[in-house]
This record gives structure tokens, sequence and C-alpha cells, in this order.
């Protein structure tokens, strides 16, 4: 452990933080020379290898993530000239999907229309374990691609329960101010709780920590927070 990251972790005290002050103080702790992601982490009571207790979705956030998105576009005709008109980065057909099978990824987000899926469809092994798949559930698969390019520029976020049972969300950046850094972390909680499965039994909000790119994790009062979105 270097000794900044040591010096960080000596601030946080041994309790869980209500959101506002977890915020203020990542925001305080962190040190990089960059501008770092802060990242929300969920731990949620749910058995993922359970296809039944699948926990995914996607909000927006209301200050967005601070990131520059890399938008694609899988579309032909009218619907590729709509997603140029939108501000997609990269858009096109066939095209891409060989250009991807080369081993170009140069892009953030993904988004097809249903009717390229076929072709898409091929690419499940290289944009799956990227979390680059277009998918209906989270609105990439659509014909209303200008809408989708629109909600991704204002700050949608996909999460997805990993293995360990834990949704990683960044929230934003450290530069942000904490009530926006907050009000971006409100969104994801109360996404994440309406995405409870009804096949969860017990507790479903198990912990959360907030944390910066190199920074310590900060535990939350998630009870509290649970309680919030009642």
């Amino acid at each position: 452990m270097g000794k900044k990251l040591e010096a960080a972790v000596a601030k946080i005290e041994s309790r869980l933080y209500p959101l506002q002050e977890a915020c203020e103080l990542v925001k305080e702790l962190a040190f990089a020379r960059f501008d770092e992601t802060v990242e929300l982490a969920i731990r949620l009571g749910v058995d993922p290898k359970r296809a039944d207790q699948m926990v995914r979705g996607t909000t927006v956030l209301p200050h967005g993530t601070g990131k520059k998105v890399r938008i694609l576009v899988f579309a032909k005709g009218e619907k590729e000239q709509e997603a140029r008109e939108a501000g997609a980065d990269y858009v096109g057909a066939e095209d891409l999907v060989e250009r991807i099978k080369g081993g170009w990824l140069e892009f953030d987000q993904a988004i097809a229309t249903p009717d390229l899926m076929a072709s898409v469809g091929k690419l499940g092994k290289i944009l799956g374990p990227r979390g680059l798949m277009p998918n209906p559930k989270t609105g990439t698969v659509t014909f209303d691609v200008a809408k989708a390019i629109q909600e991704i520029r204002r700050g949608r976020v996909e999460y997805k329960v990993d293995k360990a049972g834990i949704v990683h969300v960044p929230i934003g950046k450290v530069s942000f101010s904490a009530n926006q850094l907050c009000e971006n972390a409100q969104a994801v909680f109360s996404s994440v709780l309406k995405a409870k499965p009804p096949t969860s039994k017990g507790k479903y909000l198990k912990g959360a920590t907030l944390c910066s790119t190199m920074g310590p994790g900060i535990p939350l009062d998630t009870a509290t927070l649970a309680r919030q979105f009642d």
C-alpha cells in the first residue's frame, strides 16, 4: 500500500457513512493527478447463478458520468442516417461487424436495430464479455436509435450483477460536487431497488461502498438508503 493510499485509509472511521457524507469524503480522499472516476459498488442478496435472480438494468444519471462516450450504431438505410444526425460516432452494418472481428474495439457503447441482430449476434463472444453487446433489455436493440443515443449522451449507465452478487456503477468524477455525486448515486440505488427479482428472499440490499479510482472504499449506511426509497 502506497503512503497516499495508506493516509486515505486512515481517515475512514469504523462506521457506516450516510451517502452525502460519503460523497464529500470520497472527494477529500482522492489523491491521483487525474480526474478519478467515482464508483458505487452494491452487494445484493441474490444468487447470480439463478436466471430468475439476475439483476440488470439501466438508469440515467442526473448529472451524467463526466466521460465522453463513443457510441457505435449498427444500422442501415434511413436508420443509418438517423444515427448520424443524432451524433453517433460510428455507424455501419456488416462493415463494422467485420472490423470488430478484426480486433477493433474503439467504442464505449453499442446500439443495433433489430433487423441487424442476426449479424451482430455473431460478435457475442467478443462484445459480451466486455459489456458491449446490444441488448433489448437495456434499450440498445431498438429502431428508435436517436432516442437511445440521446439517453446515452445524457448519462445513461447500464449495470449487471456479477458472479459475486455485486453491482458496479460509475457515478461521476471527483471533480463533481458532492451533491452531484449524491444525486447520481440516489438514481442508481432507486433503479437497483426497483430491479429486485420477485424470487429474491431475505435482505436484498446487503451493503455498499463508494470509492474513487485510486482511493479506498467508504462503507455506506444502506439501511437508511433503503428506507428512503420505500
